[in-house]
């Protein structure tokens, strides 16, 4: 067995944004599933589906990524792989285009899990990421999104979560090869008008990305403060972990308690080790895609 299941992110997607998911999700899971078929490694698969839907403005990571409070874009990623528990991660870059492939040189090539800022960057050149101009990332849709919330709100209070919260785009992978091996990752430019500096679950390990062979793999997107109070990601893997690998019964679980414990708002995807998917989300729309090589026909929807 070899699978894929990955998102675009759980919030209100508006009807003329659902089109645009849709065929975002459709094309990142075929580049993901061809990588699987010929053989690939989870992990290559992970980087690639993450990489293109970063490249997609249509989704809020890489391009087309929220505006903080000063209007500038931060991009958050983690990366782990479920084989050595092996895991790499990058918080309030603004100088990467695709932080997931940062996230993997991290887990690869540095004896951290987690770089932020200047650091993260300075890594990236040491290692051949290229940079990019922070404004080559801001799209003229989200330049209005911010200015609306700026006239609306102000400078971001600890409390402006609730009134932009319609807009999270996280997107995130999980993978399982034919070799077994799973691989987890998630990447974000976090949430509309945010404080400068500000980190959501996405780059944190056991919050926003969770992988481990022996159980399975979870990537969340929702209110990241909340997700983090919980430690979303293992606390669903723990919870599959001792329902025996019920995929789908944990993420149920896990939203539940996202719910009640925190009062958030979010989705999760989850994978057990034998290929099985698991989705839940308490927002009005998700995007979601997956595939499995017991499918005849892959599975979309937002």
């Amino acid at each position: 067995m070899f699978a894929l299941i990955l998102h675009g992110g759980a919030w209100d997607i508006p009807d003329d944004m659902l089109e645009a998911h849709r065929s975002g999700c459709t094309t990142a899971l075929k580049i993901g599933w061809n990588i699987l078929q010929n053989g690939g490694t989870a992990i290559d698969t992970v980087e690639q589906v993450i990489r293109y839907m970063e490249n997609d403005e249509t989704f809020g990571a890489g391009r087309g990524s929220h505006l903080n409070a000063l209007g500038q874009i931060e991009l958050d990623a983690s990366i782990m792989d479920g084989k050595a528990i092996r895991c790499g991660a990058v918080a309030a870059v603004q100088r990467i285009s695709n932080p997931i492939t940062l996230a993997r040189k991290v887990m690869e090539e540095s004896e951290h899990i987690l770089l932020v800022g200047d650091g993260a960057e300075r890594f990236a050149n040491e290692h051949g990421v290229a940079w990019c101009h922070p404004e080559e990332l801001i799209t003229e849709r989200e330049r209005k999104r911010w200015k609306e919330v700026q006239e609306r709100d102000g400078f971001t209070t600890k409390d402006s979560f609730r009134t932009v919260r319609e807009y999270s785009d996280t997107v995130g992978a999980v993978a399982l090869d034919k070799d077994g091996n799973i691989c987890v990752g998630t990447s974000t430019g976090g949430t509309l008008n945010k404080y400068p500096g500000r980190v959501g679950d996405s780059p944190l390990i056991g919050c926003g990305s969770y992988a481990d062979n022996a159980v399975g793999g979870v990537s969340t997107t929702g209110w990241g403060e909340a997700m983090i109070k919980v430690v979303m990601a293992k606390t669903v893997i723990n919870l599959m972990e001792m329902n025996g690998g019920q995929s789908q019964t944990a993420a149920e679980n896990g939203i539940e308690i996202l719910k009640r414990k925190a009062h958030g708002l979010g989705g999760v995807i989850v994978l057990n080790k034998q290929g099985h998917f698991g989705i839940a989300f308490n927002t009005p729309r998700m995007a979601r895609a997956y595939v499995n090589s017991e499918m005849k026909e892959p599975f979309v929807a937002v």
